[in-house]
């Protein structure tokens, strides 16, 4: 029995578990590069991987995680253009502003970038994911809090094996979009906007005859006398 062990084993060992979750996390990553087309292998989605459902399950955390991460690198990032330079490395300018206390804000202010890159390419051991989950994929997900991905499970199982397989993508680019019906048109009977000129003319007539009848006062009934109301009662 397994009781209070968190996780799914997947039949590997922890070093070979780990790296596993390594290559799947930069797999889903390195869709993202703008020069994806160039290489051998092409993603056909950028953003999205097809993997079993149970490694989809167990890699999404760690994804998430990066994502996380990566937003608080951009954001110090960000923060540390305020104190930097744009002269050239080793001119006169350059130097001057490597002296001052311009260069000890910008290097405190972009102590936490580095940090968080470096925490990145400890978890996932490829520079060019770490590169491309900063600079492109944590500018998307700048004002989101949370729920980076999605899994979504697909219909047939995978070959030799009939493993449940599903896809992990990044949200926001991918998102259905609710289309609403049009409503059917009944060839007989036309449309409310589609009625001839002259109905609509003669519509129009008829209500405004009703507005003006109803606006003309009524005529009030004399009220009878002594002698109208003896010859009732006789």
């Amino acid at each position: 029995m397994r009781h209070k062990q968190k996780g799914r084993v997947l039949g590997r060992s922890p070093s070979h578990r780990k790296a596993l979750f390594r290559n799947l996390a930069s797999a889903l990553i390195l869709t993202e590069r703008p020069d994806a087309d160039l290489y051998p292998n092409p993603p056909k989605v950028p953003g999205r991987i097809v993997t079993t459902l149970a490694k989809a399950k167990e890699v999404r955390p760690m994804v998430e995680k990066c994502v996380t991460i990566a937003r608080k690198a951009r954001a110090a990032e960000l923060a540390s253009q305020e104190f930097a330079t744009e002269a050239e490395p080793n001119t006169e300018a350059w130097q001057q502003w490597r002296n001052s206390e311009q260069h000890a804000k910008w290097v405190a202010a972009r102590a936490p970038a580095v940090a968080a890159r470096r925490r990145l390419l400890q978890i996932l051991r490829n520079r060019e994911a770490v590169s491309i989950l900063v600079d492109v994929i944590a500018e998307r997900f700048e004002d989101r809090p949370g729920g980076y991905t999605r899994i979504l499970r697909l219909a047939t199982p995978r070959l030799g094996d009939a493993g449940t397989r599903a896809v992990l993508e990044f949200v926001g680019k991918h998102d259905r979009v609710i289309e609403r019906s049009e409503r059917p048109s009944f060839g007989d009977e036309p449309e409310e906007d589609q009625q001839p000129q002259e109905q609509r003319d003669e519509g129009s007539a008829d209500e405004e005859q009703v507005a003006a009848d109803s606006s003309q006062p009524v005529a009030e009934s004399p009220e009878p006398d002594g002698d109208d109301q003896a010859r009732k009662e006789d």
